[in-house]
C-alpha cells in the first residue's frame, strides 16, 4: 500500500470519529484503520492529521483552534512539498538518463 494510501485512510478514518461524534485519538484511529499507534506516532504526516483532527474537535472555531490548524496544514503543506521536489529530481534524472 501506497503512502498516499495510507494518509487517505487515516484522513478519512478522523473525519468518521469526529462526524460519529467519537473523540479522535490515536488508539481509535488505529483501530479503524488497521495500523498501529507506533506507526501513527512515528510518522510525522500521519502524526499531523491526527493532531490537527484532535485539536479540531477540541478548539473548533476559536483563534487558538484556528491557529494550530494553519500551522498543521503548514507543516502538511512543506511534506507534500518535499516529496514533489524529489520527485521531480528523479524525473529529471531520468529524462537525462534517456536523452
Amino acid at each position: 500500500m501506497t503512502s498516499a494510501n495510507i494518509l487517505n485512510r487515516v484522513e478519512r478514518a478522523c473525519a468518521q470519529l469526529r462526524h460519529d461524534g467519537h473523540k479522535v485519538t490515536f488508539t481509535a484511529v488505529a483501530a479503524a484503520t488497521g495500523l498501529g499507534r507506533t506507526t501513527l506516532y512515528r510518522d510525522p504526516t500521519l502524526r499531523a492529521v491526527v493532531d490537527q483532527h484532535r485539536h479540531r474537535a477540541a478548539t473548533s472555531g476559536t483563534l487558538t483552534g484556528l491557529a494550530d490548524e494553519i500551522a498543521t496544514l503548514r507543516t502538511a503543506v512543506e511534506a507534500i512539498a518535499d516529496r514533489v521536489r524529489k520527485h521531480e529530481e528523479q524525473l529529471r534524472r531520468l529524462a537525462a538518463d534517456e536523452g
